[in-house]
């Protein structure tokens, strides 16, 4: 658009031209109106441009279908929620169970699934071919055609995963999904943000045949160590929209580890605050964040990084989660006043 601006005021030679009042630009009188109109059109463009192509988008990672009935849940207006799915799990009855049970929650309640395929839990060390993938996917597609947004493989650098050293096969499973389903969202991996991050992801790269639109990535070693260099590794390492589709501050940790860091609901909250002031505004192209989880339940745990206790009873990190829904509400609202001047702006979600 400004190349066509530049043609349109370049057509005419300077004798023609004379001075306009207050500005630096010469133009033939009677083609003001339309190079002026040419030339806001492209410092439109250009402002529009300049814009994040998205919206910074706000949903909760959890596995449990009890966080839809929950009115807190309702009233913060998230729209999306991710869960994570074993590869073969239409396979095993008790666990298309819980499927439906998830899915049909989250439908009724309008929130958009975000599926994240990884290990089976009748096998975990095995793995499909490509073909048997693709089967799979089709079965969940034709069973669930509503959702259309998917992840590959679930922290497939993570060695705890039969993935760690396959980046290869997993290339061949983002292709399959993507030829199978060219209307869906398919993110080409998600990754944590550990040593191994960056070499497995240009493996992947090189092997799926082209660059994809999306990622993404659990950085919880950076929410949690108030630090950016895991997110800003993937950043340069890839060129598509990078989805944090799992983050958020840990409370406690009974699991083995190796990476330490201060663990309680106080740290929590400090690490969540941190992910939304320093780790989402790095990008653009950070698009979605998904905190990881709703709430805990009672009873012995080996990982809690709930927004709500197990009493019931909202965290800090549940304080500094509702702020941000509370400022993209008002976004949102804005945003709709100013393209429908004669419609009443959406009330922001009840705090």
């Amino acid at each position: 658009m400004a190349r066509f601006a530049r043609a349109a005021l370049q057509r005419y030679p300077a004798r023609d031209f004379r001075p306009m009042s207050g500005l630096t630009m010469w133009m033939p009188s009677p083609l003001r109106p339309l190079a002026l109109f040419v030339v806001a059109t492209a410092l439109t463009f250009a402002a529009t441009a300049a814009t994040p192509a998205h919206a910074l988008v706000v949903g909760i990672a959890d596995n449990k279908p009890d966080m839809f009935g929950d009115p807190r849940f309702t009233s913060a207006g998230i729209g999306t929620a991710r869960l994570s799915v074993s590869w073969d799990a239409l396979t095993s009855p008790w666990q298309t169970h819980q499927l439906d049970v998830w899915l049909e929650a989250a439908r009724a309640a309008r929130v958009e699934p975000l599926i994240s395929f990884g290990h089976s839990t009748l096998d975990r060390r095995s793995l499909p071919t490509p073909e048997r993938f693709l089967f799979e996917f089709r079965r969940f597609r034709a069973r669930y055609p509503w959702v259309t947004t998917f992840a590959t493989w679930n922290e497939a650098n993570h060695c705890g995963e039969p993935t760690c050293h396959r980046p290869t096969l997993v290339a061949a499973y983002y292709r399959k999904l993507r030829r199978e389903c060219r209307s869906c969202r398919i993110l080409g991996a998600e990754v944590l943000d550990m040593p191994n991050m960056v070499s497995w992801v240009r493996s992947f790269r090189r092997h799926a045949r082209e660059e994809p639109r999306y990622w993404g990535l659990h950085n919880y070693i950076d929410a949690n160590r108030k630090r950016t260099t895991g997110t800003r590794r993937l950043l340069h390492a890839v060129k598509g929209q990078v989805w944090f589709t799992e983050t958020g501050g840990i409370v406690r940790r009974t699991n083995p580890h190796r990476v330490t860091f201060p663990e309680s609901a106080a740290h929590a909250a400090e690490a969540t605050s941190f992910l939304f002031r320093r780790l989402v505004p790095l990008s653009r192209r950070v698009t979605r964040v998904y905190i990881y989880q709703w709430n805990v339940n009672a009873g012995p745990l080996t990982w809690d990084s709930a927004l709500i206790g197990p009493t019931g009873r909202p965290r800090p990190s549940y304080k500094i989660v509702e702020r941000v829904l509370v400022k993209q509400a008002r976004r949102r609202a804005a945003r709709s006043s100013s393209a429908n001047p004669g419609h009443a702006p959406a009330p922001a979600p009840s705090r």
